[in-house]
């Protein structure tokens, strides 16, 4: 290994050790009371050397969040390679996001803050680009099962176009999710098991683009049957 490769290789260390450190502080006191000073002191660098890798606060959680995608990338994948109608992939892709979200809450509340609009501001034009990079698979996979959907005749775009299909199913996902995180918020409403709820307005959603096969989203004991489905043929895991 050369002289340069040696040294990026320890700067990417590095990022990564911040990294580390500001997820363990977030999960100890907390989202709000992240501090760069904290982060530089329990590394043991200076606190100019931590802003050489990050232009600020708000640019380090884009970059957390960033390292997240990549687990998240792995299942919208898995979901992708399985052999499957169409319309049973997209509503695998709603699955395996309330998975993810289950499985790296630190993720989500990390989400809400750095797509803020205040905090997404105030990041800089590289992370950015970096973040935008690392997302384009999620968007690539829920596309060509659009495309997919359409080729085999199960779905009619009429007016809109796979991107503006998938929009659909991502916003609705993250709303639960913001729900779902928003401590007494569904419980007001009454809402007891808001991804139980999230997945039958999947059905609903995606019975009126017309997708076939048409589904029964009353059917609760269709949906379960179909999630346990997932689960073991997509995620390998036994119900």
């Amino acid at each position: 290994m050369g002289t340069r490769e040696r040294r990026q290789r320890e700067i990417a260390d590095r990022e990564e050790l911040f990294l580390d450190i500001a997820q363990e502080l977030i999960r100890q006191d907390g989202l709000l009371n992240l501090q760069m000073s904290r982060i530089a002191d329990k590394s043991e660098y200076a606190v100019g050397t931590l802003y050489q890798h990050f232009a600020s606060k708000e640019d380090l959680l884009l970059a957390l969040m960033t390292r997240y995608v990549k687990d998240h990338v792995s299942l919208f994948q898995r979901v992708a390679a399985w052999k499957a109608p169409s319309r049973d992939r997209m509503f695998a892709i709603g699955v395996a996001d309330s998975r993810f979200i289950r499985q790296c809450p630190d993720f989500f509340r990390v989400t809400q803050y750095a797509l803020s609009e205040v905090a997404w501001n105030a990041t800089s034009p590289a992370r950015r680009k970096i973040f935008f990079e690392v997302n384009d698979p999620l968007a690539e996979v829920v596309i060509s099962i659009v495309d997919d959907a359409r080729r085999a005749g199960d779905l009619t775009l009429h007016e809109q176009n796979a991107q503006e299909i998938s929009m659909a199913t991502w916003s609705m996902c993250l709303g639960y999710h913001n729900l779902a995180h928003a401590e007494g918020v569904l419980e007001d409403f009454s809402v007891r098991d808001p991804y139980s709820l999230m997945f039958r307005h999947l059905q609903y959603l995606l019975n009126g683009f017309g997708w076939k096969p048409l589904f029964d989203p009353a059917d609760h004991t269709a949906i379960e049957a179909l999630i346990q489905r997932i689960d073991k043929e997509v995620f390998d895991e036994e119900n």
